[in-house]
């Protein structure tokens, strides 16, 4: 081969090269990426993460709490606790017992911590923080209300025979619970946000 066919050669390739280039930019034809929809599965994710930290916030609130009215730090999670356990478990102090019942809070806080996102983001993504303050706060108060007096109200009693969680826990301390829940949520969920990954071209 001469130099000149090797020169067309190598011609060709560069074209080549930069046709495909070219195709790469601009991405497969049909590409679902980033989503056109509301992405709704990357948005439970973020409630669930968001969630746990709303949970682990409305824990410290109550741990400080307590301790300030001289009861066990823990004696939110003992009366959580009841629910499997029944009565027995006011009076525990065993620390795996204790330890499983603050995880069983943390995974109920990523489980409400899913509604309060996709309602942020579906419907007041571009609201004002005081919307989105009042919003949450409704939120809070109406899981709050549901929780206690829609499910736990006659399902602990029918399950395991009394009904502690309602009527050991006052209503504000229930309530302010889940407030501080849903604003840590609303405080946190800028990170909640999704931005889409672009991958960066140019020269090298």
């Amino acid at each position: 081969m001469d130099r000149e066919a090797k020169l067309r050669e190598l011609e060709q390739l560069r074209m080549r090269v930069q046709a495909l280039e070219a195709d790469l930019a601009q991405g497969p034809p049909n590409s679902d990426w980033p989503p056109r929809a509301y992405y709704t599965t990357y948005h439970v994710l973020a409630g669930c993460v968001l969630g746990m930290f709303g949970a682990a916030a409305s824990l410290l609130f109550n741990v400080i709490g307590s301790l300030v009215v001289h009861q066990h730090p823990l004696h939110l999670i003992q009366v959580y606790l009841t629910f499997p356990m029944g009565e027995t478990a006011l009076t525990t102090s065993n620390g795996l017992s204790l330890a499983i019942g603050c995880c069983l809070y943390l995974a109920t806080g990523m489980v409400l911590g899913v509604p309060v996102q996709l309602v942020l983001t579906r419907f007041f993504e571009h609201a004002s923080y005081i919307a989105r303050f009042i919003v949450v706060t409704l939120l809070s108060l109406g899981l709050w209300l549901f929780n206690f007096y829609a499910v736990l109200s006659w399902l602990q009693p029918l399950l395991f025979g009394g009904n502690w969680i309602v009527e050991d826990i006052p209503w504000w301390v229930g309530a302010s619970t889940h407030l501080v829940f849903g604003w840590t949520v609303l405080l946190l969920q800028p990170f909640g946000v999704f931005v889409p990954y672009q991958q960066q071209r140019g020269a090298a």
